[in-house]
């Protein structure tokens, strides 16, 4: 499971960073790069990305909803190796989505790592620590409606 923050700098002249050494032990040596949510990325081992991913092809193809989803993240993903210090290339498109400068931010959120630009990160998060009693409070309501 991956938990927990760490910031890191970004090369933007070369388009590479390192993944913190807490999340390249788990990762493994590649790995699944796509667009996520709220300008971010998410990077999952190349193993579970099925797994990850599979609610979202279990979908119903003629969904218009389940078609953009997975226009939205399968085809924005790209496989990533990690060097020996865990350095990795970002592609091109990911980098201008993120608006990746140069300090990022990992965060891990279970099965997956999420990679955001600081300043994108420090405005999510404001918001979250502003709005969470609400988030809660909706979310539990759904649970409850199903």
């Amino acid at each position: 499971m991956y938990l927990g923050n760490y910031q890191t700098r970004f090369d933007q002249q070369k388009g590479r960073t390192a993944i913190p050494s807490s999340f390249r032990k788990q990762l493994g040596k590649k790995a699944i790069i796509t667009k996520g949510y709220e300008n971010s990325l998410m990077i999952i081992p190349v193993n579970d990305w099925e797994k990850v991913i599979g609610k979202v092809l279990d979908e119903n193809f003629l969904s218009g909803f389940s078609r953009q989803t997975e226009r939205f993240l399968l085809g924005n993903a790209f496989e990533i190796s990690f060097d020996s210090q865990g350095r990795f290339i970002i592609p091109v498109n990911l980098r201008e989505y993120a608006k990746l400068e140069n300090e990022t931010i990992f965060v891990g959120v279970g099965n997956r790592v999420e990679m955001w630009d600081k300043k994108v990160w420090e405005k999510n998060n404001q918001y979250l620590d502003e709005n969470i009693a609400q988030l809660s409070e909706k979310l539990d309501e759904k649970q409850r409606t199903k």
